[in-house]
């Protein structure tokens, strides 16, 4: 709560993020209403980590895809800041960290620099030798304090020029 009234308090914005989703709950939710009678700026999305242990990483692409074409469909407008999934797992061994990166390889092709802008801060949360601690992520998935921090000082300079601040 603390770094996201630092970082977004004084701007107007929504936070649609819920624990647990996937890729096909998001979609639902823009089918189903989620930017009606809104036209955000921007929007960033980081979505497809809960969809790592059961979806390939072109499934998890295909419905970020999805999404991003939901998005400009219904506000064509908003500029789409794009996040990498964040790494997962202690080590580049850990089969959900590759799966997520296999997706954010295929779908980091979806920027186009006019509305959708990819940006991968996953490295920003590693050691030098690839690891995740648990200072950043205490259960190797969620965001500590000093996680989301990172994640808020880590995107601010995009963001701010999508929203031409």
């Amino acid at each position: 709560k603390g770094v996201w009234e630092k970082f977004y308090g004084k701007r107007n914005t929504v936070n649609l993020g819920i624990g647990g989703d996937r890729t096909q709950h998001v979609i639902w939710r823009l089918d189903n209403g989620n930017l009606k009678d809104i036209t955000p700026k921007a929007a960033v999305i980081m979505i497809g980590t809960n969809n790592s242990g059961s979806n390939s990483s072109k499934e998890i692409a295909d419905g970020v895809r999805a999404i991003v074409k939901q998005i400009r469909a219904k506000s064509p407008k908003t500029q789409i800041l794009l996040l990498g999934v964040f790494p997962r797992g202690t080590n580049n061994e850990d089969k959900r960290r590759q799966v997520n990166e296999g997706a954010n390889k295929i779908f980091s092709k979806l920027d186009n620099g006019k509305y959708v802008h990819y940006l991968d801060i996953g490295p920003k949360f590693l050691e030098q030798n690839g690891t995740l601690t648990r200072e950043i992520m205490p259960d190797l998935l969620h965001l500590s304090e000093k996680g989301y921090t990172i994640w808020a000082e880590s995107i601010e300079a995009q963001l701010g020029k999508l929203l031409a601040e």
